[in-house]
């Protein structure tokens, strides 16, 4: 390429040019040039540079940037594990005795607590129809009826999230739904390519499908107050919505902690409450301390009225 064209693609002067292309040469890059009409500035074939570029930041980054266990489960281990090694071999010395130490201190692990990670067998089929764009034809379990269905996909992404695999894909319709890898019964790919939406950003329509779910995930409202101890420990029950709206509408209430949060259902909400056992009270919607009163009842007649006929105790 000409001075010129390098100037006009890179948006500055051609003296600028000039004077880059000397700093390249002092740093051992091979540029060279040839004049008169045909002439311009050329990379010698094959070159290439060395990660010299990266900050010590950067450079420890690398290793917090991946997720071993996932790439696993892809059936990516070992190619990971190759790309880490030939990534060290190119670092600087001083980069790579960094970038290691990261490695030795931080470990993810991706699974949430009281779990464990989800398996699913049919990950790497599913997996393969979505990096090569094939469609996939699966076997679903689904929670309603019927239960058992057999669906043609556009695969257009996986994502992780709390150990569990999630499909991304669209069908016939080409709405765009969510798919639990687990739930997949059958899986084969069919050879016969798809083209993706035009535009299509897995993480950002994810972000968005998470928040349209929460905002049809609660159906109502409730107003509960709660022990100094019990407001200081409610997120370790509820989910961060919940937690957040609780935060939000916190006000004493004569020594306790009154706030309002969503509820998905008076059936749910009740299980939820009643975890926290005597740090919370339900004050509104009087369905939901009635439900609330209903099981303390038939708990207080179970463990302090008499043995129920069958029991162990009877």
């Amino acid at each position: 390429m000409t001075a010129q064209a390098l100037a006009a693609e890179l948006e500055v002067s051609v003296r600028t040019i000039y004077r880059d292309v000397e700093s390249l040469h002092a740093s051992g890059v091979p540029l060279y040039g040839d004049a008169g009409p045909a002439g311009g500035y050329q990379l010698l074939d094959g070159y290439r540079t060395r990660l010299t570029g990266l900050t010590e930041q950067e450079a420890e980054s690398l290793f917090l940037a991946g997720l071993p266990g996932a790439a696993a489960d892809l059936g990516l281990g070992d190619a990971v594990a190759a790309a880490q090694l030939k990534l060290m071999a190119a670092l600087p010395s001083p980069m790579r005795d960094r970038a290691a130490r990261m490695a030795e201190r931080f470990h993810l692990d991706a699974p949430s607590w009281y779990s464990d990670p989800e398996r699913s067998p049919l990950l790497s089929v599913v997996a393969d129809a979505v990096w090569r764009e094939r469609l996939l034809e699966v076997r679903y379990r689904r929670w309603q009826a019927p239960e058992e269905v057999t669906r043609v996909l556009r695969p257009l992404g996986l994502v992780l999230k709390a150990g569990r695999w999630y499909l991304v894909a669209s069908g016939s319709s080409e709405r765009i739904s969510t798919y639990r890898v687990a739930q997949i019964r059958e899986a084969s790919v069919v050879d016969e390519p798809f083209e993706r939406p035009a535009g299509f950003d897995l993480a950002a329509h994810w972000a968005a499908s998470l928040e349209d779910f929460q905002s049809r995930q609660y159906t109502g409202e409730a107003v509960v107050r709660l022990t100094p101890r019990g407001f200081e420990s409610f997120s370790s029950y509820v989910l961060p919505a919940v937690a957040r709206a609780a935060e939000r509408s916190a006000v004493d209430d004569g020594g306790w902690v009154r706030v309002t949060i969503p509820i998905e259902s008076v059936g749910h909400a009740t299980g939820m409450l009643l975890r926290m056992g005597g740090e919370v009270e339900v004050l509104e919607p009087e369905e939901l301390r009635a439900s609330v009163t209903s099981v303390v009842r038939e708990l207080a007649s179970r463990y302090l009225g008499s043995p129920v006929e069958g029991s162990p105790r009877a």
